[in-house]
């Protein structure tokens, strides 16, 4: 009978070295000989047993990869073949590139897999104390101190970087995933939900141009800087109120999508506005172009309505708000909004135009202005299925 294989391995001095090694078998019951990197017999024999847990939980080999990898090294692949259009918008990028500043300034020289949740703790800690720095011809200028939000950013730019490390078989598992963040985060990318006599005084208060916009985006949900301002005429189809999108944030955006009659109005008032160009918003400068923003006009809106500023993107938020109100399926609200849970594409991946008529009729544009019992009691309008307030 053989002697059987030692399978907690075994810390040894080896000459030539003042580093304590360590050998031990892999799953296939290969031996392994390594040196542990320090002169203490107590760290060497923790190395020896974070191998063996390794071994163990079968992420050896992600460690060994990921201990000959620098955060620095990483940050600089992440940044190069992970953020760049066309995978990611280039102002995500820029704000990665914004993000991985900070952060290779903290970790850039430790090895990626020693990168702890507590060193990430720190660094978020140690950011919040930080000041704004502008840049002026005068010199460098200290302000307040850096927003939690800003901060924020910097932990989901980590978080991914980390996550696609993960993918990459270099990190058994992600730090950020045990990291709290060290304040509380307020109206961090909380939409606004637009009532129906809300909207009405917006658009009241609104040039025409502005107001079709308002009109398409609560009525189909497009996105406002990538796939309703670079719209071209031939793109719309309004025989068949259906608009196709040719380039969107995301590939589950690229589409075709049905319109409702408020949406198709609202289309043939901007065609009629737009001129002869073929971009429905063209540039005020060259009919050649399209707007690439509606910002100030948007703010100046709102402040002659009266409204509180919020995000026009949040006008995407409440179409997919009156579409659940008027009782769409959380599934088909996530397939006219077009947007990327490959689950829910996969499990609904048959949902035909029809479908998305039908599921429009139910789009609820008075859902934040009706009390419960109204809800139950207001009769349904034909058509569109919008609820009255009585």
């Amino acid at each position: 009978m053989g002697r059987p294989f030692e399978r907690d391995g075994a810390v040894y001095p080896r000459g030539g070295t003042q580093f304590w090694w360590m050998r031990y078998r892999d799953r296939n019951g290969k031996l392994q000989k390594e040196s542990t990197g320090t002169k203490d017999w107590h760290e060497a024999q923790k190395k020896l047993r974070e191998r063996l847990q390794a071994r163990d939980g079968n992420f050896l080999e992600i460690v060994r990869r990921g201990e000959n990898l620098t955060f620095g090294q990483w940050v600089d692949f992440f940044l190069e073949n992970y953020s760049k259009p066309p995978v990611r918008e280039f102002k995500t990028h820029e704000a990665n590139l914004r993000a991985a500043k900070h952060l290779k300034l903290a970790f850039a020289t430790r090895r990626l897999i020693d990168v702890t949740t507590d060193d990430i703790e720190l660094f978020l800690r140690d950011r919040l104390r930080q000041r704004v720095k502008i840049k002026t011809n005068d010199g460098i200028h200290e302000r307040g101190y850096v927003k939690p939000s800003t901060v924020h950013q910097d932990l989901r730019v980590l978080r991914r970087l980390l996550n696609v490390a993960i993918r990459k078989k270099l990190l058994p598992s992600n730090p950020c995933s045990g990291v709290e963040f060290p304040v509380a985060v307020k109206r961090f990318f909380k939409p606004h939900y637009v009532t129906w006599s809300e909207q009405q005084l917006i658009e009241r208060h609104s040039p025409a141009f502005l107001r079709n916009i308002v009109q398409i985006i609560t009525e189909a949900g497009f996105r406002i800087k990538k796939e309703l301002l670079p719209m071209r005429k031939d793109q719309i189809d309004l025989a068949n109120a259906t608009v196709w999108v040719s380039d969107s944030k995301t590939e589950n955006g690229v589409a075709e999508v049905p319109l409702t009659s408020i949406a198709v109005k609202a289309f043939q008032n901007q065609i009629k506005l737009a001129g002869p160009g073929d971009y429905l918003f063209p540039s005020g400068r060259s009919s050649r172009q399209h707007q690439k923003s509606v910002k100030k006009v948007w703010r100046t809106a709102l402040r002659r309505a009266g409204v509180p500023y919020f995000r026009i993107y949040d006008l995407r938020s409440t179409y997919s708000t009156r579409l659940s109100a008027g009782g769409v399926a959380d599934e088909w609200v996530t397939q006219l909004l077009r947007q990327g849970d490959s689950q829910v594409f996969k499990r609904y991946s048959q949902m035909k135009l029809a479908m998305k008529r039908e599921a429009h009729e139910k789009l609820n544009r008075r859902a934040n202005e009706m009390a419960f019992d109204e809800a139950q009691t207001a009769p349904v309008l034909g058509g569109f299925g919008t609820v009255l307030v009585q």
